[in-house]
């Protein structure tokens, strides 16, 4: 269980599951573990990254779904925690200070798509920033474009991510993790 009462100290050195990790890291490993509560106060208790430190291909993955429960929930991490399941993370490049790009992989680290702005911005989640990403942009299509993610940085390289849907009205739908290769 991850220290909740004090999400800062989140420790990514702690042994992972025993089932071998296929691609992505340890530390996302234990975050799928997490309950949805559990993803709430980490993400509480996680701090704004800089846009600086965004750069490059972070391996991704699909936390908990928070609009289902029982066994549609438990059946959809399962499916996030196998190469089957089809998004691979987020790419990021920094455009200056206050700005920046990224765009999807889907399938393979090569298959890019549905680009988003990125910038720091208050939180859907409560009275703090978060790293907003921003996919109303004219190449996406209509769906993706009532996307609107967050993210914020549990230790240097590990983020914590919420994702929410725009359409009829704003609500959370899930939380992603991404990390760094440097990341177990």
């Amino acid at each position: 269980m991850m220290n909740v009462a004090n999400p800062s100290a989140y420790d990514a050195t702690r042994p992972a599951s025993s089932r071998p990790e296929r691609g992505v890291g340890v530390a996302l490993d234990r975050l799928l573990a997490a309950s949805a509560d559990e993803l709430e106060r980490l993400y509480r208790g996680a701090r704004a990254p800089s846009l600086d430190n965004l750069r490059g291909d972070l391996r991704g993955r699909m936390l908990d779904n928070v609009l289902f429960g029982g066994p549609i929930a438990e059946g959809l991490r399962r499916f996030a925690s196998t190469e089957l399941f089809p998004w691979r993370g987020k790419s990021f490049a920094p455009v200056d200070r206050d700005h920046g790009e990224g765009i999807n992989r889907i399938f393979s680290d090569r298959l890019r798509r549905f680009t988003f702005s990125t910038f720091i911005g208050r939180s859907r989640a409560g009275d703090f920033d978060a790293v907003q990403l921003d996919y109303d942009r004219s190449d996406n299509p209509w769906v993706i474009r009532q996307v609107k993610d967050e993210i914020r940085e549990l230790e240097p390289g590990l983020y914590l991510g919420q994702a929410y849907f725009a359409f009829p009205r704003e609500r959370l739908v899930l939380y992603f993790g991404l990390a760094s290769k440097e990341v177990r």
